[in-house]
């Protein structure tokens, strides 16, 4: 168990490129021949909703002498794929001033939430209603004043963080039902381009072209736009890859540091699949429920253009043909014995790649996916071994849940974990039942037959928003 727990969290952390390793040493170029601004959105989800799309009409700072816009082009994000994951939004020029809030116009949410007691489980959609104090139905703005006044200097860089809370956001019941109802709670900071919360974590995309003589090459990113991503000797490709090797068609993950240019400078590149075709989700249902997997049900999220159809819906795959199964942005010797056929589980996002022929999709490989796990901290669950290296256990009542038995989740974490709003282990030991967001890889330990998490970031998530 002790083996197992710690190569799982030496892996996860290894994802993250948090402090243990696993990122470029050198700081990305942030000097611009004008002042910009590059924007991250990510969320803080709520047990069972797996999409939460909203489309932003537009983002504007508010400073001492104007209020431009970083977004002004209508893009709808699904911010309940971001499950503890940082995705680029926008980066454009911006005058140089002092900015002390930002504005967000919204419409359109829709959400889509599963019923996991059913068989198989349902998938419901509703096109949600923003609530009558916030504006329309459809339409509304929200601003949220900075912590910390953003500085924009005239060769200068930052950051805008964006953090759309589902959990307080999507309105329940009495009996813990969705009513459709949502009430927005964003957070919005400044950071900076090397800031750990400044890091792009999840970034894929199909790979348009290389230059290899540069060190460059371009993906189409998600949101319709491309972006160009250097890398350099820092740069940490996954096994058997390097630039000189990468050709169309790929899909590619990506995670870095935004630089002046809007480029993105990489400390990772995984070449997940080299296939055209390919669906992405969480899965909800194995068969069989022991051994090895022969189906895998699963709620889509993100499809290549030829499955497009496929988004937002539930799907069952035959997978009893897939021989090659991945760990995001790692792969060596380890890789087959932490994720494998007989170790898929309720929860788990994963990514298939195959072929697409007269109708028909045929997996070739699975690739486990970083995620992130919403639920309240069992109280007297923490266990301290050394400084932030030890564990604790969480009760997740949503998709996870169902995996676990009702049963709490065990999370482990290293000296390198990072941890945000809260100092660490120590902290946690002292805080009773709270909410938390971690964000990791979900395995089921081979040693005990259980799942478990091995977290790379875990959040105490603000309770309000800010004024």
């Amino acid at each position: 168990m002790r083996k197992f727990l710690g190569i799982a969290l030496s892996l996860a952390l290894a994802m993250m490129g948090a402090s243990c390793g696993g990122g470029v040493s050198s700081s990305p170029a942030v000097s611009s021949a004008s002042p910009a601004v590059f924007v991250t959105g990510e969320d803080a989800p709520l047990s069972s909703v797996v999409g939460f799309e909203v489309t932003i009409t537009s983002i504007t700072l508010n400073g001492n002498n104007g209020s431009p816009q970083v977004l002004a082009t209508p893009t709808t994000v699904d911010f309940a794929r971001l499950l503890g994951l940082r995705s680029p939004l926008a980066f454009n020029s911006v005058p140089a001033d002092t900015y002390a809030s930002a504005t967000f116009s919204l419409a359109d949410p829709v959400i889509e939430y599963v019923d996991m007691s059913t068989n198989p489980p349902t998938l419901t959609t509703l096109s949600g209603t923003f609530s009558p104090t916030t504006g329309s139905p459809t339409q509304t703005t929200v601003t949220v004043n900075f912590p910390t006044a953003m500085v924009v200097t005239n060769s200068g860089l930052a950051g805008l963080r964006m953090e759309f809370d589902i959990r307080q956001s999507v309105a329940v019941d009495g009996n813990g039902d969705i009513t459709g109802v949502v009430n927005p709670t964003i957070y919005a900071s400044m950071v900076t381009s090397a800031d750990p919360n400044g890091k792009v974590t999840d970034l894929t995309g199909g790979l348009v072209s290389v230059n290899a003589a540069g060190n460059s090459f371009v993906i189409q990113g998600p949101y319709g736009r491309q972006l160009t991503i250097d890398v350099n000797n820092n740069t940490q490709f996954n096994s058997g890859w390097n630039i000189n090797d990468l050709a169309v068609p790929a899909f590619i993950g990506v995670r870095g540091f935004f630089q002046g240019d809007g480029s993105l400078l990489a400390t990772d590149v995984e070449v997940i699949s080299t296939t055209r075709s390919f669906l992405s989700g969480r899965v909800l249902a194995v068969n069989p429920t022991a051994g090895a997997v022969q189906q895998i049900t699963m709620w889509v999220g993100e499809t290549s253009a030829d499955l497009v159809s496929d988004i937002d819906t539930i799907q069952t795959i035959n997978v009893s043909a897939v021989t090659q199964y991945d760990i995001c942005f790692y792969d060596n010797l380890f890789t087959n014995g932490l994720f494998n056929d007989s170790s898929v589980i309720v929860g788990q996002r994963i990514f298939i790649g195959g072929s697409y022929s007269s109708s028909v999709f045929t997996p070739q490989m699975i690739s486990l996916r970083f995620q992130g796990v919403s639920g309240m901290l069992a109280s007297g669950s923490v266990n301290i071994v050394s400084g932030n290296m030890g564990s604790f256990q969480m009760q997740n009542n949503g998709l996870i849940g169902y995996s676990l038995g009702g049963g709490p989740l065990t999370v482990g974490t290293l000296n390198g974990t990072l941890f945000v709003n809260t100092t660490g282990l120590s902290a946690l030991q002292s805080s009773g039942s709270i909410p938390l967001v971690t964000g990791g890889l979900f395995f089921l330990n081979p040693n005990t037959s259980t799942p478990m998490m091995a977290a790379a970031v875990v959040v105490d998530p603000p309770q309000v928003q800010p004024e």
